[in-house]
């Protein structure tokens, strides 16, 4: 609220609003390349050939480039403008999915999706700081966070129907061309529409932070994936030493810069850090289930990709749907009670999807799938407007980015750590016939998609789907665990003041 003698800010006119519809495209499209090519994977897999280490690099190593990338990208746009940098990104973003969609090994995509992720780090802190500038009026903001926030979550419900379609009439690499002509529109419109801003661009970016962070991420991630992928060897510990070494010497350097890369103080305030942690675990969570979910759809319950997106759906859409309750909500609980609720209902939607995936009918999945959605919704939109508002207006741009890196890296972890440990319990779980050939034991130990593509042995290739089956209902457990952890934290760390309306904490 500004003091009583403040002048009332200026109100955003149909300029802004139509703004905010090239920005809420851009994010997006961002969600939609990302739910797509989980409906991809067993295309991919049967053409490719990818072994299951290389799948999970397909899967996160754009969110690994991603979230090492957004801080400095934060501060580069600050300095030459965030439109600037966020049309050049559109253009890199549009060359980069061309080269993943003609991609003819999976070392070429592996490329192909890390120079997405340099691209996509170059959109992703331009887009909330702007609608931070443009709506200055507090009750306007929030409602264009929220419409902001329902881009994410509508990307994840038309990415699969999208992706359905294509997947069905064409190769796995039509996924990615779709991106072409949404990225020549928002390069034009953009141009037209939105405005320049600006932050302290005389800061300037500290290249050896940047280093350090993604020395960070990368190499505590290979960790984890190798030791669950693989197995222990020296590359774990020394992979884990390398990204704790370079966490521990990128926060001590930023607590001596003058201008850091990352202000750490933000997480003083209750509201940002608790908003910025809980949204981290729940990304984590949901993330990690959809990675392994749609291939669940389609090789367990033999879905096509079409199917699979549409029985995907009912998670999107509630997550949609929500920002009509979410100012009841705050106006009853206040902020951090709604988002401890919302995460609350996701655990329980997780947990029933555990349930639920060892039944033949579909029904009990659909209605936890909505359960799942709601919450997911209630928390990302709210935790979104936490992030923005906890902190003064010229500190936005900072605020933006240590939240979308959290988001990006909580969805790579997700994939990853999730990811692995579905794998491991996968292969724990597999309980092959006897006499099957070396050849295909070795297949079916590898993982299931290359067991449906060429191993011959139906008693094989059900045993991989009942051991497949038993890891994603283990996986849904551990993904509920973490959102009620996450529900609990956001309970007790947000601030709670109920508001006779809800304004100004996240509701359209």
């Amino acid at each position: 609220m500004s003091p009583p003698n403040t002048p009332a800010p200026a109100r955003a006119g149909r300029r802004e609003w139509l703004a905010l519809g090239v920005l809420v495209l851009v994010v997006l499209l961002l969600t939609i390349d990302g739910t797509v090519l989980y409906l991809a994977v067993p295309s991919l897999t049967a053409d490719l050939g990818p072994s299951a280490t290389q799948l999970l690099w397909i899967g996160d190593i754009y969110s690994f480039v991603l979230a090492g990338l957004l801080i400095t990208m934060g501060n580069l746009a600050d300095r030459i403008g965030r439109k600037r940098l966020l049309l050049i990104g559109s253009g890199a973003f549009g060359v980069a999915s061309v080269a993943a969609a003609f991609a003819s090994s999976p070392e070429t995509l592996i490329a192909a999706r890390a120079l997405l992720g340099v691209a996509g780090a170059t959109l992703m802190p331009s887009t909330l700081s702007i609608v931070r500038a443009m709506f200055t009026d507090a009750a306007q903001r929030t409602r264009a966070i929220a419409i902001w926030s329902a881009g994410a979550t509508a990307g994840a419900a038309v990415g699969p129907l999208v992706g359905g379609v294509l997947l069905e009439n064409f190769w796995w690499g039509s996924v990615f061309l779709i991106n072409v002509p949404v990225m020549l529109l928002v390069l034009v419109a953009g141009y037209l529409l939105l405005p320049e801003s600006r932050g302290d661009a005389d800061q300037p970016v500290d290249l050896v932070s940047s280093a350090l962070s993604i020395l960070a991420i990368v190499p505590l991630v290979y960790a984890i994936k190798h030791w669950v992928g693989t197995g222990l060897d020296g590359s774990v510990p020394a992979g884990a030493a390398i990204g704790l070494l370079a966490g521990w010497a990128f926060l001590r350097r930023q607590r001596r810069l003058r201008f850091p890369l990352l202000d750490v103080s933000l997480f003083r305030v209750p509201a940002f850090a608790g908003a910025v942690i809980t949204n981290t675990l729940s990304i984590f969570a949901f993330m990690g289930l959809l990675f392994f979910f749609s291939p669940y759809l389609q090789l367990v319950r033999e879905y096509g990709p079409l199917r699979a997106g549409l029985a995907e759906l009912p998670a999107t859409i509630a997550s949609m749907a929500v920002i009509v309750l979410i100012g009841v909500l705050v106006s009853r609980l206040g902020t951090g009670h709604a988002i401890g609720a919302g995460l609350a209902a996701g655990a329980l939607g997780l947990a029933g999807l555990g349930l639920t995936v060892p039944l033949s009918s579909y029904w009990g999945l659909g209605a936890f799938l909505v359960v799942l959605g709601l919450g997911i919704g209630v928390s990302m939109t709210l935790s979104t407007d936490a992030v923005v508002t906890a902190v003064p207006r010229e500190r936005a741009g900072a605020a933006s980015s240590i939240a979308e890196t959290g988001y990006e890296l909580g969805g790579a972890l997700g994939i990853a750590v999730l990811g692995s440990i579905q794998a491991a319990v996968y292969r724990a779980a597999l309980d092959l016939p006897a006499g099957l050939s070396p050849a295909d034991t070795a297949t079916a130990e590898e993982s299931l998609a290359a067991t449906v593509a060429t191993v011959a042995d139906d008693g094989a290739v059900a045993a991989a789907r009942e051991a497949f089956t038993t890891a994603v209902q283990t996986t849904s457990f551990i993904a509920a665990a973490i959102l009620a952890v996450s529900a609990v934290l956001a309970w007790r760390i947000i601030p709670s003041t109920p508001t006779e309306t809800g304004q100004g904490h996240g509701h359209a």
